[in-house]
């Protein structure tokens, strides 16, 4: 049994925000506002406490206490993303958030919830990921084991897909709350 005083895993937080935005006309979605708020503000807020944040796309300005990188060759898809931003990683995370940035409804109270389910004592899933009202699941919005990461993580990440890469692992499914799991794809998704 694990002793209750012993501190929680420490968390790193990932922002995906290198996309091409093909159907947003080829705009940088991570800055695209709603509510007034950029879209990567929104992303780097949802991470709370993470420590360190690391957001894999382009730099932008305004935005400190963050990580920067790229992955390689920059557009290579989210698991090079990913990729790029473990590297960064020292041995003391345990637990890594992983975030679109094109997630509007993605709050600190989303991540605790996919943190408390993933360290539930009734398992030892390798990561938690937000269900949609659809049952769809969340690639973009979850929370995972760093080694189930490490691990599933192929040595040439070019092109992978996360469901691909992640899908037979273990999972804890969490449901969405209402606009958790909405992100921008389109103009019309930023239409109120």
């Amino acid at each position: 049994m694990t002793d209750p005083r012993s501190p929680r895993p420490r968390l790193a937080g990932v922002v995906l925000a290198g996309g091409a935005a093909r159907r947003m006309g080829g705009v940088d979605k991570a800055m695209l506002r709603v509510g007034g708020v950029p879209l990567l503000s929104r992303a780097i807020t949802a991470l709370g406490d993470a420590d360190p944040v690391v957001v894999v796309g382009p730099r932008r300005e305004g935005f400190s206490g963050v990580c920067w990188t790229r992955e390689e060759p920059a557009g290579s898809g989210p698991v090079a993303a990913l990729a790029a931003a473990l590297a960064l990683l020292d041995e003391h995370v345990d637990t890594v958030a992983v975030l679109a940035a094109d997630l509007a409804g993605v709050t600190p109270h989303t991540i605790t919830r996919l943190r408390s389910a993933l360290d539930s004592p009734t398992g030892r899933a390798d990561g938690a990921l937000l269900v949609d009202g659809d049952g769809h699941r969340q690639w973009l919005v979850g929370v995972w084991r760093r080694r189930a990461l490490d691990t599933a993580v192929p040595a040439d990440p070019r092109d992978a897909s996360l469901r691909g890469t992640l899908g037979k692992s273990s999972i804890v499914e969490v449901p969405a709350l209402e606009g958790e799991a909405h992100d921008v794809d389109s103009p019309d998704d930023l239409r109120p």
